[in-house]
């Protein structure tokens, strides 16, 4: 049997040997192709951390995905999501349109004061999906 070294095949038949999968380059802009991964990481939607005399409730992570929503929207203890968080416009044309270029990733409120939040998100496509998430569920320690 004839041993070739690893440098001397080609990327497609190593890629073959190896059993990668070539995948369809993605933008991640569109509800189709964030749901997936929203749908997977909603236990980190939101985190909330102490601050000082705040609770600051980072949405950072929905942000990370914002090119395939048309709104976050939240609530406090209990109510409705209905506050409209607001997100900077997706770098359309970019190499990374999901990037964060900005410092609004956080919504600042009374140290103690947030029990649990509720996340309403609305894609890009109209449907929507809502989560709650207590306060020791998502407290950064």
């Amino acid at each position: 049997m004839k041993v070739m070294s690893v440098r001397k095949l080609s990327g497609a038949v190593l890629a073959a040997m190896l059993g990668a999968v070539p995948v369809a380059a993605q933008n991640f802009t569109t509800a189709a192709e964030v749901r997936p991964i929203l749908d997977m990481t909603r236990n980190s939607w939101v985190a909330i951390r102490e601050y000082g005399d705040n609770d600051l409730v980072y949405f950072t992570h929905l942000l990370a995905w914002r090119c395939g929503l048309s709104e976050i929207r939240y609530g406090f203890n209990g109510a409705a999501p209905k506050s409209k968080f607001k997100m900077e416009k997706c770098h359309e044309g970019s190499a990374q349109p999901n990037a964060i270029a900005g410092d609004n990733v956080f919504v600042s409120q009374p140290k103690g004061s947030v029990k649990d939040v509720r996340v309403k998100l609305i894609y890009d496509d109209g449907s929507t999906e809502e989560a709650r998430f207590k306060r020791n569920a998502v407290l950064s320690r």
